[in-house]
């Protein structure tokens, strides 16, 4: 069965980081089966800061669930050699029940590819008796079609010149259309095999097994021809033995179409809708063979099993989410108009923390938390809820953390303040890294709108990020495809937060939505210090009242 996925919002935040490392524990203590904590963004210092503390390696990066063609149950087609006759090819199709096979190098690169219609045009199409030297055929390939063995001559030698004659005459006759390098099939008449030796043919093939002379051999040594004896008639000899031709000869070396292991489904089902090819050879990162893929197989891809932690929205998820399957939902924000293909668990309650969450569903089902999960829930909650400052925070919560941090060994106060001050370190960044640390986009009515904050313990460092932030956001604004874009810099020693605008009516928004008269570019907020229920319902009733 395929692991299912538990990830929070893009540019996350501890709380949608160890949320999906616990949630994963949790799900794997519950069932039994493979939970992989992922995460939507590079992590911020604060989680860094988290993640060294409690010796937790970061969640896998997935930057998005858009199936790829390493997601489908693509087909690992053994491929064939140039050289491989065209029989050994046939059966090899018909052993493998497939119409294409690929043709590869002994590195594993694609030469070609071989259909079943390539060997049917062969057949039908090609009445040259030179088709074999044409082909520089190998005598092996030959004599493995025949069913026969070399017993005269170099078994890799090779048939390049001349045509195949099958001599049914007398040998008065033979001579007239036997030519130097031919190869002729005949049957047991020693007079018959000696002029197609005389005759200076390079290669002859001795039919219904019949046994040969030591001087037919000790001549056709002496004269560099090669004997090959089979089984078969002669007639049934003519009709095979073109089948001994090498797949390189015929096969399609031009406008080969390959995918990659990481190509997008969707990019490669726009392109095999177009094309009337059954199977196309799929390559690795190294451009090798690595199997076939068809048509089918694209329709049948199993859709990747995900649990959103810490939000719901589709704006904030990871890009092709909707290519997923959604199975649960764990958050603590407002609800978004989540689509699923079928009824799913969600749990939505209204917490400072889904970490908060997460801790009582350990407690329900009886399950024993580890001082490392301690350590990460706890993290989540005194993040989430600024050491309980922030007004999204509820006794649950506190009692909780506190619940949490005696397991984990942490002293509150003195860890939430390394904490904050690994977060804080705001000074040697670019504006662009500080404006994505934490950073969610939002709708409200026909506009669109990003809401970053940051926090901070220092008056000092949140004017440098000040300073800079504004001119940032401006040039950002006209290529960002958004309306606003708004900036918290909370202070969390003050518990206060200066509010940074750009974007047409923004200064607008900001004086109905908080009530007061804001400056060019920003506007201080005393007391606030929570995005989600201090900040985002106000500039959302504020634009839906423009």
């Amino acid at each position: 069965m395929k692991s299912t996925i538990v990830i929070g919002h893009k540019n996350p935040d501890t709380d949608s980081i160890c949320s999906a490392i616990c949630y994963a524990d949790l799900k794997h203590r519950l069932t039994g089966e493979e939970f992989i904590p992922c995460r939507a963004g590079e992590l911020n210092s604060e989680t860094r800061f988290v993640l060294d503390k409690f010796k937790v390696e970061a969640p896998r990066l997935v930057e998005s669930l858009e199936p790829r063609i390493a997601d489908v149950q693509y087909r690992q087609i053994e491929g064939i050699t140039p050289g491989i006759s065209l029989k050994r090819a046939w059966e090899h199709m018909r052993d493998h029940e497939i119409q294409t096979v690929p043709i590869l190098s002994r590195r594993h690169k694609i030469k070609g590819i071989l259909t079943l219609g390539d060997q049917a045009r062969f057949y039908m199409e090609d009445q040259d008796p030179s088709a074999l030297s044409k082909a520089d055929t190998p005598y092996k390939n030959i004599a493995d079609t025949l069913q026969g063995e070399i017993v005269v001559g170099d078994p890799d030698g090779i048939f390049s010149k001349g045509k195949v004659v099958v001599a049914a005459a007398n040998p008065d006759v033979m001579e007239d259309y036997i030519e130097e390098n031919d190869m002729v099939l005949l049957g047991n008449r020693y007079e018959s095999q000696l002029c197609a030796i005389e005759m200076k043919a390079d290669c002859i093939v001795i039919g219904l097994g019949a046994k040969v002379s030591k001087t037919i051999k000790k001549i056709a040594e002496e004269s560099g021809c090669t004997v090959i004896v089979s089984p078969l008639d002669t007639y049934t000899c003519a009709k095979l033995i073109n089948q001994a031709v090498p797949v390189g000869h015929i096969m399609r070396k031009e406008n080969i179409i390959t995918f990659n292991l990481e190509d997008l489904v969707s990019d490669v089902k726009t392109t095999v809708s177009k094309l009337r090819i059954r199977y196309f050879p799929i390559l690795n990162n190294e451009n090798c063979y690595a199997g076939m893929i068809s048509q089918r197989n694209l329709l049948d891809i199993e859709r990747q099993k995900v649990i959103m932690v810490d939000h719901n929205e589709k704006g904030q998820a990871v890009d092709g989410i909707r290519s997923a399957e959604v199975i649960e939902v764990i958050d603590h924000h407002r609800i978004d108009s989540v689509e699923t293909m079928n009824p799913i668990y969600f749990r939505n309650q209204p917490l400072g923390c889904t970490a908060t969450i997460i801790a009582m569903m350990y407690k329900e089902h009886n399950l024993g938390i580890s001082k490392t999960i301690a350590g990460l829930l706890c993290s989540a909650i005194i993040s989430d809820t600024l050491m309980f400052r922030s007004p999204t925070c509820t006794p649950l919560d506190e009692s909780t953390a506190r619940m949490l941090a005696q397991t984990a060994e942490i002293d509150i106060k003195d860890y939430a303040t390394a904490m904050f001050n690994a977060g804080s370190r705001l000074g040697k960044r670019s504006a662009d890294e500080i404006y994505h640390i934490d950073c969610k986009q939002f709708k409200a009515d026909m506009l669109t709108v990003t809401v970053s904050q940051v926090t901070s313990v220092s008056h000092r460092e949140l004017d440098k990020v000040k300073n800079k932030m504004i001119p940032y956001m401006e040039s950002l604004l006209p290529n960002s495809g958004m309306d606003m874009l708004f900036m918290m810099l909370t202070n969390i020693i003050d518990e206060s937060t200066e509010l940074l605008f750009v974007g047409q009516n923004s200064k607008s928004v900001v004086k109905s939505a908080f009530e007061t008269e804001p400056g060019d570019t920003s506007v201080v907020l005393p007391g606030v210090v929570s995005r989600k229920k201090q900040v985002l319902g106000p500039l959302i009733r504020a634009m839906e009242n423009m």
